[in-house]
């Protein structure tokens, strides 16, 4: 018989697999995030709109499945965040509302806004949906002032409902961290697809740049957070207390864990490496999975080994795991056998990503494609 705890286990790995994924996805954002200052003509900011145009609903659709995942396997997380931090989850729906809205009109007859305006939707989607994202995943770290009572109501024990964490330099550094990140993958996954000799050259230097501001970033967050306190669960009892070195200790607890996520970076510097000092054009192809990886380890060290993945700072015995907020055995359960066309989904993903990707994007298929966005 399968038992609640692996039923809450399983459901961390699906909802973490399903972060990473989203967060190698939005190089979608990164490219996005690059259209004011990359290209040096027109025709080249239409060749990087179209060709993150072609993955946005990737990204969007993998958005909303991360949502629905963690709202129906941990909705007490999900009532919890959404009900007390909602100024930083409004922000981050709007910025893909606009996203949206952007890819659908901004060549469309008749459009009287203008192109610029939904460049600028697409800058804004692009800049602040990875920064906001990585602030709300960074509180999994370093916590959130909410309270709960006997009825799971929350109260929030500021007034920026959720805005405070934005002066958390933990939080900003990892903000940081996945935007620049985004910009990276977004830039190889131009020079993957483009075909575009100036262009390519102008994104190998912005890289360099971007990768380095990456780096900054995501050895403060990963340093501070090994040598931080954490929040650690009593398995029996449920008690939360605080930890030195927690983060630290999840790693040591599951060496696997630790070999995937130096996997991960790995790949991700060999990504970026390969394209500087190789001119290859496959770095994605590293860095994408190394994303993956990377992400994938640090949901499972905020969740696993008797840690709370959403500590409150206010009322530390609020914190919560994967443990008191998930659904009942019977919905995971049944959500679990729902859970295994995953893989057919992911396999659909691949098969339309290489179809879409056949051959690279010219000026000429520009101008001759009935249909670009």
């Amino acid at each position: 018989m399968i038992s609640h705890l692996l039923l809450q286990q399983y459901w961390w790995i699906i909802v973490s697999l399903l972060a990473s994924l989203l967060v190698f996805l939005m190089f979608v954002q990164g490219g996005q995030s690059l259209i004011f200052t990359l290209p040096q003509k027109e025709f080249q900011k239409t060749l990087i709109v179209n060709a993150m145009g072609r993955k946005w609903e990737f990204t969007f659709t993998t958005l909303v499945t991360f949502g629905g995942a963690f709202f129906a396997s941990f909705p007490l997380f999900y009532s919890t965040s959404f009900g007390g931090a909602y100024w930083v989850w409004i922000a981050i729906l709007f910025s893909f509302t606009i996203q949206a809205v952007a890819y659908e009109f901004r060549s469309k007859p008749g459009n009287i806004f203008g192109k610029k305006t939904f460049d600028i939707f697409l800058f804004l989607n692009g800049s602040l949906g990875p920064f906001l994202i990585g602030i709300a995943v960074a509180t999994f770290f370093t916590g959130a002032m909410f309270s709960l009572n006997l009825q799971h109501q929350v109260k929030w024990a500021t007034r920026w409902y959720g805005l405070e964490a934005l002066f958390n330099i933990r939080n900003l550094a990892l903000g940081f961290a996945v935007l620049f990140l985004a910009r990276v993958n977004g830039l190889l996954y131009i020079i993957n697809t483009i075909d575009d000799e100036s262009l390519l050259t102008r994104s190998v230097k912005r890289l360099i740049i971007n990768s380095v501001l990456f780096l900054v970033f995501f050895l403060f967050f990963v340093v501070t957070l090994l040598i931080s306190k954490g929040f650690a669960a009593d398995p029996l009892t449920g008690i939360v207390t605080t930890e030195q070195f927690k983060y630290l200790h999840n790693f040591l607890a599951m060496p696997i864990v630790s070999i995937m996520f130096l996997t991960g970076v790995l790949n991700v510097l060999f990504g970026i490496g390969v394209t500087i000092f190789k001119g290859s054009s496959r770095g994605i192809w590293f860095a994408g999975p190394g994303t993956i990886l990377t992400v994938f380890t640090l949901f499972l060290i905020a969740g696993f080994n008797g840690t709370s993945f959403y500590p409150s700072l206010y009322d530390l015995q609020s914190s919560l795991t994967i443990i008191n907020a998930s659904s009942s055995l019977f919905t995971l359960k049944t959500m679990m056998y729902v859970s295994f066309i995953l893989p057919i989904v992911i396999a659909y993903i691949w098969y339309a990503w290489r179809a879409i990707n056949n051959t690279k994007i010219t000026e000429e298929e520009m101008k001759s494609d009935g249909h670009k966005y």
